[in-house]
């Protein structure tokens, strides 16, 4: 059955990666023009310009945006958190109603396996394309970094780690929500709404001391980027309650899913 839902769900993970990676292969075929000697003066000039709390939403206050690197550490990231989160919501609220919007989860039902095992070989299923396209990520950049010129190897791929936290966590609870409902597209807005709130939350949450409890609402406080490069380590903390979280989140979703009624 692993191996079936592998199989449904194999087009939508090459569109996403696709789509994540036509992005960056842009980036970095355009960016060493775009950061010319003179291009660059006119960056850090218009850069002045903005708020500082702009600035330290999108951690341009303590990287510069000179290099490939640097744009990845401050706006790279951010598509990077957005995609994989919008990815890991979706499928996370698709892969256990498939079958029951397409009226089609009698067949599940005629096989000779318990709704647990259902759920759980349908949620390995999508973590295993969550992890992944941040996988085949990581690689790709990393790749052009290496030909794009020296960088923090050390501080890369510990900020690659990071939307690992954030994307479990959406789409474990979009998993979660799942279960109480039939309609796909019902969920379809709900996981985006997810992701965007938390992100919106999160950008609220570090433009001044007034709003900076927003970020204990926000699920990409989780993966904290800033974190990651002004300490070149990863909060631990976070790594426990990505855990933790979806642990909760599976555990309440096989519960609900024994008393589900499927149509």
């Amino acid at each position: 059955m692993l191996k079936r839902e592998l199989k449904i769900n194999f087009k939508t993970f090459a569109i996403w990666t696709s789509i994540l990676l036509g992005i960056f292969l842009v980036v970095f075929l355009l960016y060493p023009s775009i950061v010319s000697d003179q291009n660059i003066e006119m960056l850090n000039e218009m850069i002045k310009i903005f708020p500082e709390e702009m600035l330290k939403a999108f951690n341009m206050d303590i990287s510069s945006i000179d290099t490939a690197f640097g744009w990845l550490k401050t706006e790279g990231f951010v598509f990077i958190l957005l995609i994989t989160g919008c990815y890991a919501g979706i499928l996370g609220s698709n892969i256990l109603l498939k079958e029951e919007n397409d009226q089609t989860i009698e067949y599940l039902n005629g096989l000779p396996v318990s709704r647990t095992e259902i759920l759980l070989k349908k949620y390995l299923a999508g973590l295993i394309y969550v992890l992944s396209l941040i996988g085949i990520t990581i690689i790709f950049n990393y790749a052009c970094l290496l030909l794009s010129g020296d960088f923090n190897q050390k501080q890369y791929f510990l900020l690659s780690l990071t939307p690992i936290f954030s994307s479990i966590v959406i789409y474990s609870l979009c998993f979660f929500l799942a279960t109480f409902t039939h309609k796909t597209k019902k969920m379809l807005g709900i996981s985006l709404g997810i992701v965007f709130v938390s992100y919106v939350f999160q950008i609220f949450s570090s433009i001044s001391e007034s709003t900076e409890f927003l970020k204990y609402f926000s699920i990409f406080t989780l993966s904290d980027i800033r974190y990651v490069i002004e300490n070149i380590s990863i909060n631990y903390i976070n790594i426990l309650l990505s855990i933790i979280l979806s642990i909760i989140l599976l555990s309440a979703s096989l519960v609900r899913y024994k008393h589900k009624e499927l149509i």
